[in-house]
């Protein structure tokens, strides 16, 4: 097919100011992943916008599997959905008070904060 660009697991964006390590969960606009390698202010990287990862999560949230999760921003943590919080997925595990990550199945599709 002559307009094939890529399958889309992976896209590519520019690191924010500060940078970016490997594993961690990015916003790029309205686009959210898991930085696939570590890449300096300003320099190219790759987001993994689908699959399952294991990410940071808000002590006090409580999730069940198949609970849909947000990203917040400012804690740079997975929480449950609400004002300011981005949606990006599903719960893959039960994640309950006092545990600090949980399993995410990415949506892979553009995201605005609630």
């Amino acid at each position: 097919m002559k307009n094939f660009i890529q399958h889309g697991h992976y896209l590519t964006v520019p690191a924010p100011a500060g940078g970016a390590v490997t594993g961690e969960g990015l916003l790029s606009g309205n686009i959210f992943g898991v930085v696939a390698y570590s890449a300096g202010p300003g320099e190219v990287l790759e987001l993994a916008v689908n699959g399952v990862y294991a990410l940071p999560k808000a002590t006090t949230a409580v999730l069940t599997v198949g609970a849909q999760v947000a990203w917040d921003n400012t804690a740079k943590n997975i929480n449950v959905p609400g004002t300011g919080r981005y949606p990006v997925g599903v719960a893959t595990e039960d994640a309950g008070n006092g545990s600090t990550s949980v399993n995410v199945r990415l949506d892979g599709v553009g995201t605005t904060a609630a």
